[in-house]
């Protein structure tokens, strides 16, 4: 759906049409999709320049078009939806990256995400440990 809206400037309502009528996800898919569409979309500025921020010597604009989108869905779910372990974020992202863009994409992807990781941190108070040593 972001690739849709980003090349093919698709607005959001159409490509969540797309994703009700042209996918086999159950509802709890659906859901989750349009969760992290939403987010990554209304977002997309902040995203953008936590991505520059990070992504040094690289332009939004001059990477691959799949990678970018990657990119902003993962730092969305890394920063905004704390539920979800970044080590999963970044694993899922990767395997996107695979199977769907060049053959240098996961290493690149990879690699931003990486140095993503602290933003969380900054965002989302650690979680005391019930268990003291």
């Amino acid at each position: 759906m972001l690739y849709l809206c980003d090349i093919c400037k698709y607005t959001d309502d159409e490509a969540l049409y797309h994703l009700m009528h042209n996918t086999d996800l159950p509802a709890e898919g659906h859901a989750f999709a349009r969760e992290l569409f939403s987010g990554t979309r209304s977002n997309g500025e902040s995203l953008d320049a936590l991505i520059s921020l990070h992504a040094q010597n690289w332009e939004m604009d001059r990477m691959a078009v799949v990678d970018r989108n990657i990119l902003r869905l993962a730092a969305f779910e890394m920063t905004a939806m704390e539920d979800t372990p970044i080590n999963v974020v970044i694993d899922e992202a990767v395997e996107i990256a695979k199977q769907f863009s060049t053959s240098e994409s996961s290493k690149f992807v990879n690699g931003i995400l990486d140095k993503l990781k602290t933003e969380r941190k900054k965002t989302v108070p650690e979680k005391k440990s019930a268990h003291k040593k």
